[in-house]
């Protein structure tokens, strides 16, 4: 769970989601994705730093600019962390629905 932490995090923004919807159609550099909102390039840098901390997108450098793009691999370790529940919750859905068959015969 510790390593899920700058994840959690990274996604809990609505502004981060934003920009990882953006991603997800197109890499893009972090001016063209300061263009589709209404704060600074700054503003915009700090976010994308929490995504990639989060190990939600990854950078590479093209000439001088970078290029980001969505990190589907860093999604992973969320939904196999939420799997966990899902589990938990099929258990305890199926007990219920065993104790409600019981009582109606």
């Amino acid at each position: 769970m510790q390593d899920n932490i700058a994840t959690f995090k990274a996604l809990g923004d609505p502004t981060r989601q934003q920009i990882l919807g953006l991603l997800a159609r197109e890499e893009l550099t972090i001016a063209e994705v300061a263009s589709k909102f209404d704060m600074t390039r700054a503003g915009v840098k700090k976010h994308m730093i929490l995504l990639e901390r989060g190990n939600l997108i990854s950078v590479t450098p093209r000439g001088r600019e970078r290029l980001n793009r969505l990190n589907p691999e860093g999604f992973r370790a969320i939904t196999d962390w939420l799997g966990f529940f899902d589990n938990f919750w099929d258990e305890k859905l199926n007990a219920l629905a065993n104790v409600i068959k019981d009582e109606n015969k």
